[in-house]
């Protein structure tokens, strides 16, 4: 009932803006090209215009992106209502949240990134990666396309939270290109070249390099591993190639590298719990060791007072790693053919292969605690390594998608079917060397001192974790929309997927009876593990859904399009063999209810107003619960687990518009306002644990879900004679209201935050091929936390990661060519 009177609110709203599109006496007439602004997107995989497409979706193309900034997927988020970024383990590894729906750790992404309609490679390591947009992917791209709500009957893999689609320049025959160079604070240097060549009339290539390097912005007090971090250091290199074979056979040839060389990420510790009963600390709502409990007193005595004592800044951060890096390495090819095969129907196939690798080490919680007794050595909580030789993140990806594209000779009729396979392996067993409660000289030769406990009773370890995933994904789908009248059509879409998840892990820990002589037991047994082989659990997930799409589109006229449409979303479960209990999860599934009006504004002042509002019921929700020891097995250590515990209503309204008042000037922004409630958590019971704890509260709001986005742009380019240039001043302002990083963290809300960019530039510049243009970002420099990492309840101190403070540059290019 809720849902209906949801939706008669949201139709009558919708019908009232329809009213206002349709009715020209209420514009002058044309005074300007009424597409100026007009955007081709592919979101249904095919050329449309924007306002002709009833999804919800913000685009920005090459100039918007370099406008503002953008270079990587924290930044894309920064400017886009209803996208969030989670960061938690680095911007390099950031994943996306659209409307809500949040991709835990170790699952498949909520919200999938495609480039040049290939989807990103998988990943599903502990600590991230994989499934994102890497830095050095944000650069010669034609377009950058958030599409919100699920997508899974037309793109190949299967998401119930959207998809972001990086679309790049495709080689044209014009002989064109450009350089360019930048400079700015933090050391910031970056040089980008492009070539466009037409080799032949049926042969055209296109060669594209971005290298960018900055100093961090977070500065390492500890004097332990780098000097600085949140540091970026990528090259990017691609090269594309169109051959058109015959005039109806085209093939599209894309190859692909990044490669990244980072110190990665530290939280900075904020938080400690000074609860003490009989004059010892105690740890909230959990009974714990002492080894924990003399950590939250040490933390709360040392690093905290120290940082005061010291004077520390806001970016001033202690690191305890001595080894912290983040490494990433991918190359992908991607070809598509696409065969005209006549008037009326197109074939296309699409064929990817990627190899992604990461090696990351780093301090998860940002801790840094020295104890007398170990003479100042240094010491975390939790630290964690590569495992030797070995990659943290190791798997190729490989998918074939065939297209079949076509209308009806009457023109009412258009038609999409495909068939999609996936199939992503790992290049070798990926690893990782966690030391928790023990002091290590060299944590990869096991040099390491239990100070905490004795060899009857150990406390300090390390954990060896070696995992191997291998991921099948076959799906087949059809959508048609057919025109019932030449202002009404209806679509519909289905879609078959079959998922399967084989998973491999073993986990030993190392404890140490006497310094630097490790004894290995397996977590799965209880027992001695000499050899890594001797602990493998293997699991397996399987699923089969079908989702499905229904929309009914309504144009009165060319310049207002409304629609209303029902969606069934589905996100594929997985399984986590290394975890401290194995475990899988099944899929989770959405029903996605939507009603929008799109209108193109012709007149005195031309421009477009968008506007969607939806309702979706989330079940089998996939949730992280944090498991805390009972006290019952002494083994036992603080955890996290995947399961499928929740239901939740997600609801909002998302805006959109640009409008151009006058000559030279432009405004544009979005709005979203999102209500989400976990209605019901039920986890399943784990022994030896309390009841497990959701990161969000019953009843209250989902993880990095604002209640209110907005983002508004003001654009003004001064009226200058053509031999003069075009020089543009322009700034925009963004507001995100507060939101629940950690419902079990007293500083688990995330402050509201107020931003600032602003740009100017001069193209053209006394008539010649060269362009400048300075930038500045978080221009009242705000200090704000981004993430705060959920450690108070298991560890009894809680840490944050910092947003990045103000950073301004200067950018000059030339262009040559046609």
């Amino acid at each position: 009932m809720r849902v209906k009177r949801l939706a008669g609110a949201l139709l009558a709203t919708a019908s009232g803006v329809a009213t206002f599109g349709m009715a020209p006496a209420a514009f002058a007439q044309d005074t300007a090209d009424p597409d100026k602004d007009a955007i081709i997107v592919t979101a249904r995989r095919t050329a449309e215009r924007l306002q002709d497409v009833p999804i919800s979706m913000t685009v920005f193309d090459q100039q918007q992106l370099a406008e503002r900034n953008v270079v990587s997927a924290n930044d894309l988020a920064t400017y886009t209502p209803s996208l969030t970024s989670n960061s938690r383990f680095g911007a390099e590894n950031a994943s996306f949240a659209i409307r809500g729906f949040v991709q835990e750790a170790q699952t498949s992404p909520s919200v999938a990134v495609y480039f040049a309609d290939v989807v990103a490679a998988r990943g599903q390591p502990a600590l991230g990666g994989g499934n994102n947009a890497l830095s050095g992917s944000f650069f010669d791209l034609q377009n950058v396309q958030v599409l919100k709500g699920p997508q899974g009957t037309l793109f190949g893999r299967n998401t119930t939270g959207g998809a972001v689609l990086l679309v790049p320049t495709k080689p044209t025959d014009l002989l064109e290109g450009y350089v360019e160079g930048s400079i700015g604070n933090f050391g910031m240097r970056r040089v980008q070249a492009v070539l466009n060549a037409p080799l032949s009339d049926t042969f055209k290539v296109r060669l594209s390099v971005d290298r960018m390097k900055r100093d961090g912005y977070l500065r390492n007090r500890s004097g332990i591993g780098p000097s600085t971090f949140n540091d970026t250091d990528y090259t990017s290199v691609r090269a594309s190639i169109v051959a058109d074979l015959t005039p109806d056979l085209e093939n599209y040839l894309i190859a692909d590298y990044i490669r990244s060389n980072t110190n990665g990420t530290v939280p900075k510790v904020v938080l400690a719990n000074t609860q003490t009963v009989g004059g010892v600390p105690c740890l909230p709502g959990a009974t714990a060791s002492g080894a924990a409990l003399l950590l939250s007193s040490l933390v709360c005595s040392q690093q905290l007072a120290r940082a005061s004592a010291n004077g520390y800044g806001y970016y001033d951060v202690e690191n305890s790693n001595p080894d912290a890096q983040l490494k990433q390495e991918q190359w992908q090819v991607i070809n598509t053919t696409t065969f005209l095969a006549s008037d009326t129907i197109t074939l296309k196939n699409i064929v990817s292969y990627t190899e992604m690798r990461q090696r990351q080490s780093g301090s998860i919680f940002g801790e840094n605690i020295q104890f007398p007794v170990a003479g100042g050595l240094p010491f975390g909580f939790v630290n964690v390594y590569h495992d030797n030789n070995r990659d943290t993140l190791s798997q190729y990806t490989f998918t074939e998608e065939f297209q079949l594209q076509g209308r009806s000779s009457d023109g009412k009729l258009d038609f999409q079917a495909g068939a999609y396979y996936e199939n992503s392996g790992p290049l070798s067993w990926q690893g990782t060397l966690t030391s928790i409660l023990a002091s290590c000289i060299n944590v990869q030769a096991l040099q390491c001192t239990d100070i905490l406990g004795t060899p009857a009773s150990p406390a300090g370890f390390v954990q060896n974790t070696l995992t191997r995933y291998k991921f099948d994904n076959i799906g087949f789908y059809g959508q048609a929309t057919y025109k019932l009248t030449d202002t009404l059509s209806l679509t519909g879409g289905i879609r078959y997927t079959i998922d399967k998840v084989d998973a491999q892990g073993s986990v030993r820990i190392a404890i140490f009876p006497a310094p630097n002589t490790p004894f290995f037991i397996c977590t799965s047994t209880g027992l001695p593990a000499a050899n890594p082989s001797d602990c493998v659990v293997e699991l397996k997930q399987k699923s089969e859904k079908p989702t499905w799409l229904i929309d009914l589109d309504y144009k009165p006229s060319p310049d207002t399009l409304l629609y209303a449409k029902y969606a069934r979303g589905y996100r594929q479960g997985s399984a986590n063999p290394s975890n401290t209990i194995p475990i899988t999860w099944g899929p989770e599934k959405v029903d996605t209810y939507e009603i929008g009006a799109k209108l193109t504004l012709r007149g005195a002042v031309n421009g477009y107003f968008n506007v969607a509002a939806f309702y979706n019921d989330f079940t089998s929700q996939q949730l992280q619960a944090n498991l805390i020891p009972d006290g019952t097995n002494p083994a036992a250590s603080p955890s996290a687990a995947i399961v499928n515990a929740g239901t939740s209503r997600i609801k909002g309204v998302e805006v959109e518009a640009m409008i151009r008042p006058f000559a030279g000037f432009r405004l544009s922004g979005g709005y979203t306002y999102l209500d989400t409630k976990l209605s019901s958590y039920s986890p399943p019971v784990f022994p030896g644990f309390l009841p497990p704890l959701p990161t969000s509260q019953i009843g209250g709001d989902l993880a990095l879900s604002p209640h209110h986005k907005l983002s508004a742009t003001a654009e003004y380019t001064l009226p200058l004679p053509e031999n003069v240039g075009e020089i543009t001043f322009g700034g925009t302002y963004i507001y995100t209201s507060s939101q629940i990083a950690s419902a079990d963290s007293p500083i688990g809300l995330l402050p509201s935050t107020n931003l600032v960019n602003l740009n100017a530039s001069w193209n053209g510049i006394a008539g010649m091929p060269v362009d400048l243009a300075v930038f500045a970002t978080n221009v009242t420099k705000e200090k704000y936390p981004v993430y705060v990492g959920g450690s108070y309840v298991s560890a009894g101190y809680d840490s944050m990661l910092l947003g990045p403070p103000r950073m301004y540059g200067l950018r000059l290019r030339y262009r040559f060519g046609s």
